[in-house]
């Protein structure tokens, strides 16, 4: 598929009317996860074009152009409102939220292992542990206040048992800044990534920041609130990585192509017939805004597509599938990693007085006070053991024992394994 090769329609023959816009829901207790992760992920794909578009209008000084973004951006709104109410009114948000760490986990893991790039499969990995381990520590906070076993969410695709510890993912500002790629030279699929792993975590972070305040328990708030600093930084890592150079002309190229080659995914990878119908009415409706972007880019900048986007043809598209071996590789390899400014390193071989640990006695001065601890051990206080889904042994020693939360893995100087 190369959508410049395609014959778009009108923007405006994309708006829709309120009976299209709020579409059927789907069925929590018969839905396929993937179903729902496809959701969410075009979900905030929708709102980075969004806020992208919002951003670039108010850094435009030419309304003929600001109009042409306020065209298509409301086209965008009404995708993000469809795909958003496609979540029923019965699931509640926590519910929703294993479904967002699920994402997280299974999308990363897909991405960093057809990365050609090093340094952001470095990237990826370490940012992996860490949605993994928020998963499992939303699952028992699920099973201790609702009694639902996120097993059951998941549809068993994905583990659930701890990552790297959130306690110890807290770390200086200074080291979540990461080198930015240069896409004139990083491959297709480089580009893409970066692109779509951005747009996922900020969603992510956005729910959070907001949800936090309508939990219902004292304990939930303050998981969301730990949890949700840490998606700060996840966003933070990955919008580093997008290319500065870029105009924001190429850049809006680059987001209605990202946008069709994630649709152009979900429609190829769904199960779900009503919802993959929604995905193919969205690519048609992402191609005008495709070719429009392409329109304005020659009109405005004299350059032709091929200089943002060189071949335009589709490289693999995302698939969906149970990634467990992957991931317990990377928990085995790399659960001690921090961050060194752009670099990673094993936290065990940094100096006593490195900012992390000197962030570390900011932040969580009591350890029994953090949320994410005190959660695990609430748990552990009620049922004597953590609740988690996992195939084998956990990979890592000491991360094995369900009686204790360790709080100690990538957080010290201490060797833990």
């Amino acid at each position: 598929m190369n959508p410049f090769r395609e014959k778009p329609s009108p923007v405006d023959a994309g708006l829709m009317d309120w009976s299209t816009v709020y579409a059927r829901s789907y069925d929590k207790n018969e839905v396929d996860p993937y179903t729902k992760v496809r959701i969410i992920l075009m979900n905030g794909t929708e709102y980075e074009a969004v806020w992208f578009s919002h951003q670039f209008h108010r850094h435009c000084p030419n309304n003929d152009l600001r109009r042409e973004l306020a065209l298509a951006r409301r086209v965008e709104q009404q995708q993000q409102k469809r795909i958003s109410c496609l979540k029923p009114i019965d699931e509640t948000p926590l519910e929703t939220t294993i479904g967002y760490e699920q994402l997280a986990v299974d999308l990363t893991a897909i991405l960093a292992q057809r990365e050609p790039d090093p340094y952001v499969v470095k990237v990826m990995q370490f940012a992996l542990l860490e949605d993994f381990d928020h998963l499992y520590r939303y699952a028992d906070l699920l099973d201790m206040e609702d009694g639902v076993h996120a097993e059951r969410l998941v549809g068993s695709y994905t583990e659930i048992m701890p990552g790297r510890p959130t306690i110890s993912e807290h770390r200086h500002p200074f080291d979540s800044v990461r080198r930015a790629c240069s896409f004139k030279k990083a491959a297709p699929i480089t580009k893409l990534n970066t692109s779509i792993i951005t747009a996922a975590e900020q969603q992510t972070m956005n729910y959070y920041m907001n949800i936090a305040a309508f939990y219902k328990s004292d304990r939930g708030r303050k998981l969301y609130q730990e949890i949700g600093m840490i998606e700060e930084q996840h966003v933070t890592q990955y919008g580093a990585l997008l290319d500065t150079k870029c105009t924001w002309l190429e850049s809006l190229l680059m987001h209605e192509y990202t946008e069709c080659y994630l649709y152009w995914s979900c429609f190829n990878d769904e199960t779900d017939r009503p919802v993959k119908k929604i995905w193919e009415q969205h690519f048609h409706q992402e191609l005008s805004h495709l070719h429009a972007a392409a329109r304005l880019l020659q009109t405005y900048e004299k350059k032709e597509w091929r200089q943002v986007i060189p071949d335009g043809e589709f490289p693999e598209l995302l698939k969906f599938g149970p990634q467990k071996e992957y991931i317990r590789d990377v928990l085995a390899g790399t659960v001690e990693w921090t961050a060194d400014g752009e670099e990673f390193t094993d936290v065990r071989t940094l100096p006593a007085d490195f900012r992390f640990f000197n962030y570390q006695r900011t932040v969580n001065a009591r350890t029994a006070q953090v949320p994410s601890h005190a959660v695990i051990e609430d748990y552990l206080a009620e049922y004597g053991r953590d609740y988690r889904y996992e195939d084998a042994p956990h990979p890592v020693k000491a991360l094995q024992d369900r009686e204790k939360d360790n709080t100690r893995v990538g957080r010290t100087r201490s060797c833990t394994k």
